[in-house]
This record gives structure tokens, C-alpha cells and sequence, in this order.
């Protein structure tokens, strides 16, 4: 590839990617964008240049804006920049990680997972993992989730939440399920009963999460098979949480509803 090819242009400028996007928005005049950099034209008008030369941008009656090929650009190159950026900010989770778990429909979304960091706690406090977990599902106002652990605490805390007419929808695979009927069997029974409550049961999958409408909590295990219960990839924001209820629907729609026991 030419070094001065589209790509390039693109790629290898920080500040000409700015541009595509700022233009992306609305035209603009020389001065608009000397001020929106906080630059001098010497600084800024080698790169408006080099984007005439491409065929990205055009300059008309004084504005700079974007060409058909531009905002074809534009509008392809800023998913492609979300996904990397999705990716990279959590390098070490994607790459340590069983991800089998997460369908491909999915990971193809994984764009909208770029404002998730991962909170790791270090080897002396290995249950502070859970204290996004504690601290924002009680305050939520729904919650859907996934477990394929089992934790003694949190059979009590999904009932109390229900008797707050608060909507839950759980999904927990085999092992969990006769743990949670065996020891908290009469916590369960009065779950289920309710009409806001869903009570279901999947397939073993390496994976655990929960969804509220506050955050997304993702929970992985390790490629050896072991689940990692110092990392949880979290996010607050309206995308991560939309991919975290899908992520939910894909398991629920795939497993077994449990009405009585």
C-alpha cells in the first residue's frame, strides 16, 4: 500500500482522523477548526491539504467539509476505530480469556463494549471482585443474570430484591441449579412464585454475568477451564448495558424455565 494511500491518511494522523469527524458533524471554516485544535494555520492547514489531496474533504465557499468519499469514510471508519478501541482497552481480558461463551452475533458487537474496564483485585482481597456487583444491583431497579458459580449469599439477596416487586430473570446452569435446590430450597420455591420473577436453567457455559438497568458485569473463565473470579469487565453506560441484555436474551431463549420444583 502506498504510504500516501486512503489508509494512511487516515491511520497514521491523529489529528486528520479528528478532522474527518469533526467535518463529519458539520462544515466548517479555517478559523472554526484553528480554534476547535487550539492551533496556529501553519499547524493545521498541511493536514487540511493532505485530505484535499485524498479526496476526503473539500473546501467551498470558505467551509471545509466532507466529500461523498469522506462521509463514506467517515461513517465506516468510526465503527472500525470503536471496535479496536473495545479491544485494546481490555487487551489482556479478550486475550486471557475462554470467550466461546459469548456468540458470535455478539462479539461482533464488541464495539459497544469500549467505555467496559475490567476491575481486578489483587490476590489478598480475591471476594472484592464482587463489590461493583454488591454495591449497584441492590440500588437497581431489574436485573437479569447468569451464573454458572454458586455463591451462599446470593439466593437470599435475589428473594429479598423480588419481595421489593423489584423484575429478576436468572439463569444458572445444572451444578448451580441442584446447589441452590438442595440448600436454599424453600428461598427458591417462594422465588418462582412470583410473577415478576423467572427462574431458568442452561446448559453449562463458561461464563457468568448479570445485566441491571444501573451496569453490566461480565465474568469469564480462563482458557485451562477455571473460572476467574478477580476480573469483571463492567460497564455503566446504555450501550454496554443493551449488549449485556442481549447477551441474556441469546441464553434465555436457549434454556429450560423452571415453574415448580
Amino acid at each position: 500500500m502506498k504510504s500516501n494511500g486512503l489508509l494512511s491518511i487516515l491511520t497514521f494522523s491523529e489529528k486528520r482522523k479528528e478532522i474527518l469527524f469533526l467535518l463529519q458533524k458539520s462544515p466548517k471554516t479555517l478559523s472554526e477548526i484553528k480554534d476547535y485544535f487550539n492551533v496556529r494555520s501553519p499547524e493545521i492547514l498541511p493536514r487540511l491539504k493532505e485530505m484535499e489531496n485524498a479526496n476526503m474533504i473539500i473546501r467551498q465557499e470558505g467551509m471545509y467539509q466532507l466529500t461523498s468519499l469522506g462521509k463514506v469514510s467517515a461513517i465506516h471508519f468510526k465503527p472500525f476505530l470503536d471496535t479496536l478501541t473495545a479491544i485494546e482497552s481490555n487487551e489482556d481480558f479478550w486475550r486471557d480469556h475462554d470467550i466461546t461463551a459469548v456468540p458470535d452475533t455478539l462479539l461482533n458487537r464488541i464495539l459497544e463494549l469500549k467505555e467496559c474496564r475490567v476491575i481486578r483485585d489483587e490476590h489478598e482481597y480475591i471476594y472484592d471482585s464482587h463489590k461493583t456487583f454488591l454495591d449497584n444491583v441492590p440500588a437497581s431497579n431489574r436485573f437479569m443474570g447468569f451464573a454458572s458459580i454458586f455463591l451462599p449469599s446470593y439466593p437470599s439477596m435475589f428473594l429479598e430484591m423480588a419481595r421489593r416487586n423489584i423484575p429478576i430473570s436468572i439463569i444458572v446452569t445444572p451444578n448451580v441449579f441442584f446447589k441452590i435446590k438442595s440448600e436454599h430450597n424453600a428461598e427458591i420455591e417462594e422465588f418462582i412464585k412470583f410473577k415478576h420473577t423467572s427462574f431458568h436453567v442452561y446448559d453449562t457455559a463458561k461464563v457468568s454475568f448479570v445485566v441491571t438497568d444501573r451496569f453490566l458485569s461480565l465474568s469469564l473463565f480462563f482458557k485451562n477451564g477455571t473460572f476467574d473470579p478477580r476480573s469483571d469487565l463492567v460497564g455503566f453506560d446504555n450501550s454496554s448495558i443493551k449488549w449485556g441484555e442481549d447477551l441474556f436474551k441469546y441464553y434465555k431463549e436457549n434454556a429450560v424455565e423452571i415453574k415448580t420444583l
